[in-house]
């Protein structure tokens, strides 16, 4: 599923002062948030920047992880109120109404999943996830079929991750990589992710301090064109780089609160402009 150009965006990030990702038996990570993207530009088919008409994409979401033994842990992305919106066109000489703006409210579309730790040796951990994209959303909405809050087809993406886990200065961090392959049907081509990510722990252990790159590329094996005017995030055969930064702060010790950033750099058929997302979370360890 192409939710944003962040990442996995969109699926949250699990603080872990350590490689081991599995949450072990019956221990959660539950995090309600709200993410927003804001888009007058997007990068065209040949990796160019160009404007199009503004358009919004907002969701509030719950992502959860659950622990269903040491090794095993089952992943939900819920996207339960998600709306597209385009502003009014106006003529810049006039000040007319050129084309009436419009919006759609619906469910997004929901990713499930399990996630196996595979090993854990000293300091390093490796796990394989699966995901499934489920067609939730609404991917022909609005009056010219463009309002989407989905794609509109069944994925299925499967990764594996090596992490590793320290301290620097007595401060606890991490880092880790991925890769994967997402699946695709509806005509939608597949697609290489990969990405790598890093962690420090400050303020005594209340606060961490995240960074992170992604890449996903399109294998460009589909049969629906990538031409989107609008630079949907729901396009075909969409491809990006993209950093981004997160901070979580934990009021308790289980409790807490966070805030990203993510922005692509480089692309073809997606937004050229950041997401932002903040939420609250509760970590159960």
């Amino acid at each position: 599923m192409k939710k944003l150009i962040t990442c996995f965006i969109l699926l949250g990030i699990t603080i872990s002062a350590n490689a081991q990702w599995t949450k072990r038996k019956d221990k959660g990570y539950y995090k309600l948030s709200a993410w927003y993207l804001e888009s007058d530009q997007h990068y065209e088919t040949d990796g160019i920047i160009r404007d199009n008409v503004n358009r919004k994409q907002f969701n509030v979401n719950i992502y959860a992880e659950y622990g269903i033994t040491n090794n095993l842990d089952v992943i939900a992305y819920v996207p339960f109120f998600a709306r597209v919106a385009q502003d009014n066109q106006v003529s810049g000489t006039t000040g007319a109404v050129l084309q009436k703006g419009e919006d759609l409210s619906s469910i997004g579309d929901i990713d499930l999943g399990v996630r196996y730790g595979i090993f854990k040796k000293g300091k390093w951990a490796l796990d394989a996830k699966l995901l499934l994209g489920l067609p939730t959303g609404n991917s022909k909405g609005g009056s010219d079929g463009s309002y989407q809050t989905g794609d509109g087809e069944f994925n299925q993406y499967l990764s594996t991750s090596l992490g590793y886990s320290t301290s620097i200065n007595n401060l606890p961090f991490y880092a880790k990589s991925y890769v994967g392959y997402n699946n695709r049907s509806e005509g939608f081509s597949d697609e290489f992710r990969g990405g790598l990510e890093a962690g420090i722990n400050l303020f005594n252990n209340k606060f961490w301090f995240i960074g992170r790159l992604n890449l996903v590329k399109s294998f460009k094996n589909g049969s629906l064109s990538a031409t989107n005017n609008n630079g949907s995030i729901f396009a075909n055969n969409v491809e990006y780089t993209s950093f981004g930064f997160e901070g979580a702060y934990y009021i308790t010790k289980k409790l807490g609160v966070s805030a990203s950033f993510d922005s692509a750099f480089s692309g073809e058929v997606i937004a050229a402009n950041p997401s932002f997302s903040g939420g609250i979370f509760l970590d159960i360890k």
